[in-house]
């Protein structure tokens, strides 16, 4: 068995309910890695990008990453891709938990799905053995439902489980993948990828074991970590993600009321500070992880009883439900986080909707006999995440997020739709962080919050990001506003790193700095990485991504924002303040040509797939 890997892809045919092995070459894992690089592989060598994403032409990839299952905090990760039914691009999403972990410990590196089952089933991978089972009786039922039902098959409770739920099988377009009800793939609508297929789970359990090139290595970044982690990581453990609501607010980029204001009155009530003085209850990991970042909340009394099996609420689905929909009620946002969790829902996509729909109510764009489509109602968030789910009502047209509900709705409409390539924009403003707006425009997956950068963390010397980018050549702080040429670079340096994270299968959210990550890399692989190596790494996958959009139909067109942030703040911290529409534009022409693409077509060029060895993609 290689280090790392097993050395094994299942691909699955649903169609034909097939099975057959792959054995991958060590060429092949290095140059392409897992994650992203494997998803993205598969894509453009077999599938025809401008095929129906709702369609059994559709590839779905589950893959891991080599660092995915090793004893090392972080190494929870995975990945699953496809042709996004959101975006109509490329499609990816990332969880935690122990699911990738226990994939490799069941024999295989990804699964790889095609064709349409002809009636609802679930996978069950155990030990190197697959089998297609029938998942009628689990059509329809909540997750945990779900969760308890097979695991009562299978007669084990160890068992890990990615499953849809019911948005999923509706074919919601941002409906998640979950996994074991608290760790979720939650963007791109992958959830509805696995609902056109029929394939409501895929149950996992292995023995096995991810072979390490070097365990003494890796156990001394263990041991560092553990004699540091109360410095670096306590108040992330006590707070989590949602801790970093009330810095947000005060610096007037907390996303409030459909984007149109930066600060929010109630800030403090929804805060991870808040949620530990109240319903926390307890703080759940991933596979080898001395963090504990997640959330366990639990509420027994009042109108919105949350059950702790589904965990609880982070900072997306603080913002997306709470203040980008004027709701101050903690316990009403952990309600419908649960919501969100048993139905299958991306709480980032179904909560941006949600607040687009609020403003067309107020506007008078859009009416409801059903709810009250008002700001700050949480019996209305709660009602139309229910209707969204199952496709009732206004629901219907909800559940095609907000770009193509704005589209049958009007201009008007149109303008508040806070979407890139049909993407709900998660809960970073860009016009507090400029370079992160250019990350919008130009991801592959539509706007995304994660392979971006986030340009108050370079601003000082001081600050754990820029310390970690001197390791990238930027020796200079650079202004969070600011979208010259010095920072287009940061950005694009920062990009290919970051894109680096949905390969290997670590969490971006560990202390490691970059030569530790690096470090881990030659512990886990006994391959002789470099950073150089790694960042290469990191844009020949994203040039794949780019190259696999522009064959979808996508053009420079299509690296665009919202109009709302090129609109100046009419209040609170940064008052007066927008994205630069010129500047703006001229970012974009230098980061073109920084990453090797045509300014007309956005296609890279051949001297560019050439210098990244994928010509043979083409």
């Amino acid at each position: 068995m290689p280090y790392g890997y097993t050395g094994k892809i299942l691909h699955v045919d649903l169609s034909s309910a097939t099975f057959r092995e792959e054995e991958t070459g060590e060429i092949f894992r290095r140059r392409f890695w897992g994650g992203w690089g494997f998803i993205l592989y598969y894509l453009l060598r077999e599938m025809d990008p401008i095929a129906d994403p709702l369609g059994p032409e559709n590839i779905l990839v589950f893959a891991t990453g080599p660092i995915t299952g090793a004893p090392i905090s972080g190494s929870g990760r995975h990945a699953i891709g496809a042709k996004s039914p959101l975006t109509g691009g490329f499609g990816a999403s990332e969880a935690g938990g122990f699911w990738g972990a226990e994939l490799k410990r069941a024999g295989f590196d990804a699964i790889v799905i095609r064709g349409k089952a002809p009636s609802p089933v679930y996978l069950w991978i155990h030990n190197g053995q697959a089998e297609i089972r029938d998942a009628s009786h689990l059509w329809g039922k909540t997750t945990a439902e779900v969760q308890e039902l097979i695991t009562q098959e299978l007669g084990d409770k160890s068992i890990r489980i990615a499953q849809i739920g019911p948005a999923g099988e509706n074919l919601v377009r941002y409906a998640c993948v979950t996994h074991d009800l608290r760790h979720f793939a939650g963007r791109c609508g992958l959830g509805a990828v696995m609902g056109s297929k029929n394939l409501r789970a895929i149950a996992v359990k292995g023995e096995g074991k991810v072979e390490i090139a070097n365990p003494d290595r890796l156990a001394a970044i263990r041991q560092w970590l553990s004699e540091n982690d109360e410095a670096l990581l306590a108040g992330f453990r006590h707070t989590g993600t949602a801790g970093i609501v009330p810095y947000l607010n005060a610096v007037g980029g907390l996303p409030t009321r459909n984007f149109t204001l930066g600060h929010f009155d109630k800030a403090e009530e929804i805060s991870g500070q808040k949620m530990a003085e109240t319903i926390l209850i307890d703080r759940g990991s991933c596979y080898a992880c001395v963090v504990r970042c997640k959330r366990v909340v639990e509420v027994k009394e009042g109108p919105y009883p949350v059950d702790p099996v589904y965990g609880g609420p982070e900072y997306e689905t603080i913002g997306a439900l709470g203040s980008s929909c004027g709701i101050s009620d903690l316990r009403a946002i952990a309600r419908a986080n649960q919501l969100c969790a048993a139905y299958g829902l991306d709480t980032i996509s179904a909560g941006v909707t949600i607040a687009f729909a609020m403003e067309c109510g107020e506007k008078g764009l859009l009416k409801s006999e059903e709810v009250n489509l008002r700001f700050g109602d949480p019996d209305t968030l709660l009602k139309l995440l229910e209707m969204i789910a199952f496709r009732r009502g206004l629901g219907d047209l909800l559940a095609e997020g907000v770009k193509r509900a704005a589209e049958k709705l009007g201009p008007e409409a149109r303008n508040l739709a806070m979407e890139v390539k049909g993407q709900e924009v998660p809960m970073h403003e860009p016009r507090f962080k400029q370079a992160l707006g250019l990350g919008y425009a130009l991801s592959p997956t539509g706007a995304d919050h994660n392979h971006n950068v986030h340009d108050d963390g370079y601003v000082k010397e001081t600050r754990s990001s820029f310390r970690k980018a001197r390791a990238l050549g930027i020796l200079e702080p650079l202004p969070r506003n600011d979208l010259g040429p010095a920072k287009v670079r940061l950005f694009f340096y920062e990009l290919l790193w970051q894109i680096g994270y949905e390969l290997w299968g670590i969490c971006r959210f560990l202390p490691y700095d970059k030569h530790q990550v690096q470090e881990i890399l030659q512990a886990v692989t006994g391959w002789d990485v470099s950073t150089w190596e790694m960042m290469k790494a990191g844009q020949r996958i994203y040039t794949m991504a780019r190259l696999f959009n522009i064959k979808a139909g996508f053009s420079p067109a299509d690296d665009r924002l919202p109009e709302r942030f090129f609109e100046p703040f009419p209040e609170g911290p940064l008052a007066g303040e927008a994205i630069d529409r010129e500047a703006f534009q001229k970012a974009l022409e230098l980061f073109y040509g920084m990453a090797g693409w045509d300014p007309k077509t956005g296609e890279p060029y051949l001297h560019t797939l050439a210098e990244l060895d994928i010509l043979s993609l083409l």
